[in-house]
């Protein structure tokens, strides 16, 4: 990537921050004027001024050609595309098992009261979560697939891969270590410690897709795939179609037995994501973004 300026990894990360803290405070402000739009229109405002703005700008600062270094100006290919959606499907049961792992976490005594913290912002995240997903009609699903499935996973992907990530990538820090760093803040600025683990984990794999596939849209749609999914399937669920933790419970095993079909999927998933590695591995061994 071609730097404009020559400032170091420490400086650009912080200005990076700085803009998003700024373009937060500008999307708060903003939402106490527009509280009558609803919860979608507040969202959205958040993804734009807090997201999206401040990682164009920041990449704008540091690089020549901004949409270049992000990597938004190389279209996924259909490989790519097939890649996300069997990886999603075969990934499905070993990640019902880690969130449920993680969800049944506990901190020890002497730590109850940060727990107890803890436990009170996931009840907060999942009430908002519920009332985002509240939807019972088409009028109101397509909205929000828009902003929670599409806006959500094109705002975050931008700031987190194509600003944070690529930015990283043009230091000393190897590939793997830029991956695990990045989805370890992506999932902690979530602030959802009980949904830690498997939202690093998805971080990690959309990093990965980024450092494969050099292209922002694939890990794009992944995100949104993920997040649309859900959506549709709350839908579905409050329409009565399916039942409301369909595909919930998919890899628990009961209690007592082995879980052989969320390690199924682990290995299945692991095994795809080596091949994708193989596929997308550059024939120049001297380059050092991509691995």
């Amino acid at each position: 990537m071609e730097r404009k300026t020559n400032l170091r990894l420490s400086t650009r990360l912080l200005v990076l921050l700085c803009l998003m803290g700024l373009g937060l405070i500008v999307a708060s402000i903003i939402s106490v004027y527009v509280i009558n739009w609803g919860l979608l229109s507040m969202l959205t405002v958040q993804d734009v001024l807090a997201f999206i703005v401040p990682a164009i700008a920041a990449m704008a600062i540091f690089y020549r050609k901004p949409l270049h270094a992000m990597c938004l100006d190389r279209a996924p290919g259909w490989k790519a595309i097939a890649i996300v959606v069997a990886f999603y499907i075969l990934s499905l049961p070993a990640m019902n098992w880690i969130v449920s792992f993680n969800e049944s976490m506990s901190l020890p005594a002497s730590m109850s009261g940060i727990e107890q913290l803890m436990r009170s912002l996931e009840d907060e995240a999942a009430e908002t979560t519920k009332t985002l997903l509240d939807i019972h009609s088409i009028w109101e699903l397509v909205p929000c697939v828009l902003v929670v499935g599409l806006m959500a996973g094109l705002s975050e992907e931008i700031l987190f891969r194509g600003a944070m990530l690529r930015t990283m990538q043009d230091s000393r820090l190897g590939p793997h270590a830029v991956v695990w760093i990045v989805a370890i803040v992506f999932s902690a600025i979530h602030m959802q410690f009980y949904g830690f683990i498997p939202r690093m984990l998805l971080g990690v794999w959309l990093g990965y897709l980024l450092v494969w596939t050099r292209s922002l849209w694939v890990p794009i749609i992944a995100h949104t795939l993920n997040n649309s999914t859900v959506v549709v399937m709350s839908y579905l669920a409050n329409k009565g179609v399916v039942a409301e933790d369909f595909g919930d419970h998919l890899g628990l095993p009961a209690d007592g037995d082995f879980p052989w079909l969320a390690m199924a999927s682990v290995v299945l998933s692991v095994a795809l994501a080596v091949w994708a590695h193989h596929q997308y591995k550059p024939a120049d061994k001297s380059h050092q973004q991509y691995i």
